[in-house]
């Protein structure tokens, strides 16, 4: 089947299956320029084949959109095999959300993109979500990487997951084809951070949750970028034991950082380490100031402004960190004209 009417065969299946509630009052979503048609090279196995496909899953929502897109365009641009690259966006199911306005903003702005859309319930999550200390890290689209394995079709096997604040400045390709060595999830590990910050003095002076962790050696990773098998992930019911240690927070508040720790509990210590390059994280700041950072040493092949700080608000306001610079290229947000002839 030729990829642009498997395109629109896709999305309109998308939206006879989908109930869109109306669109509500809020601000309208940001424009944004038509990204340029990207084409395999030579080398690529044709984008019909099974065993070719690279998935990438991201969230959607009006915040973040300015991110999402420049994210997308970033790995289309630095792939070698990017009509081969198909997107998993999680939208948010409520009735404030409005999935049909970003749907229709990834077909204008993508219109030769592979790409799934897919509703969160946030209902899955409503009672499940404490208070940490960033409100962004509260909203329920944070918390739908734990069900990637029920949203995503059986056929997904494994899926690469990423924020919707960084860009990628290497072939994808590389960080799909990593070995998992049988693990369930491979990510960037930082084993000299302080690991015992990421919870609760409760949770430490507390010997049925500090001996949890047992006889692992827990490292941190950062929840952004993650590679996952699917198979695996259903096979051990790991979305059950995420939410099991939500609920956990809900009564005894061991930890203040959303959706992360919970996974910090389930698999750190168990982590498929994955190169320091694929994941330059904090370039955001903290989660409090949202200050300017510097790189990590050493090469990068992803920059991500995980904290508070993000680089397309730093720019509007006239007030960027030096590494927002390299952010601004792949920015396709259409600005207002300063003066009208009307």
């Amino acid at each position: 089947m030729p990829p642009n009417l498997h395109l629109l065969l896709t999305t309109a299946l998308l939206l006879t299956s989908l109930h869109f509630p109306a669109p509500s009052p809020a601000a309208p979503l940001p424009h944004f320029r038509e990204a340029p048609a990207f084409r395999n090279g030579r080398e690529c196995p044709h984008p019909t084949t099974p065993a070719a496909s690279i998935h990438i899953a991201m969230t959607l929502d009006a915040t973040y959109l300015r991110g999402s897109i420049a994210a997308v365009l970033s790995v289309l641009h630095h792939s070698s095999c990017p009509e081969n690259i198909s997107f998993h966006f999680l939208t948010l199911s409520s009735p404030h959300h409005r999935p049909n306005h970003l749907l229709n903003t990834i077909l204008t702005t993508f219109p030769y993109l592979s790409f799934n859309l897919y509703r969160f319930d946030h209902n899955l999550v409503k009672n499940k979500i404490s208070l940490s200390v960033r409100r962004a890290l509260d909203q329920p689209l944070n918390y739908a990487r734990i069900y990637l394995a029920d949203l995503l079709p059986s056929s997904v096997r494994r899926v690469i997951y990423f924020d919707s604040d960084l860009i990628v400045v290497d072939d994808v390709g590389k960080l799909w084809g990593i070995n998992l060595n049988g693990k369930i999830l491979g990510a960037p590990e930082y084993c000299h951070a302080n690991f015992s910050s990421y919870f609760t003095s409760g949770f430490w002076s507390n010997p049925v949750f500090s001996g949890f962790f047992g006889d692992r050696r827990p490292c941190y990773f950062n929840t952004g970028v993650m590679v996952i098998d699917l198979d695996k992930w259903r096979e051990g019911r790991y979305t059950e034991k995420l939410e099991v240690w939500m609920r956990i927070q809900k009564k005894y508040r061991i930890y203040e950082l959303g959706s992360l720790p919970p996974f910090l509990l389930v698999f750190a210590g168990n982590v498929e380490p994955v190169e320091h390059r694929w994941n330059q994280h904090g370039l955001g700041g903290d989660n409090l100031e949202g200050l300017c950072r510097d790189l990590h040493p050493g090469p990068v092949s992803l920059l991500h402004w995980s904290g508070k700080g993000k680089p397309w608000l730093r720019l509007d306001s006239k007030k960027p960190c030096t590494l927002d610079s390299l952010w601004a290229p792949y920015d396709l947000f259409r600005h207002e004209p300063l003066f009208s002839d009307s």
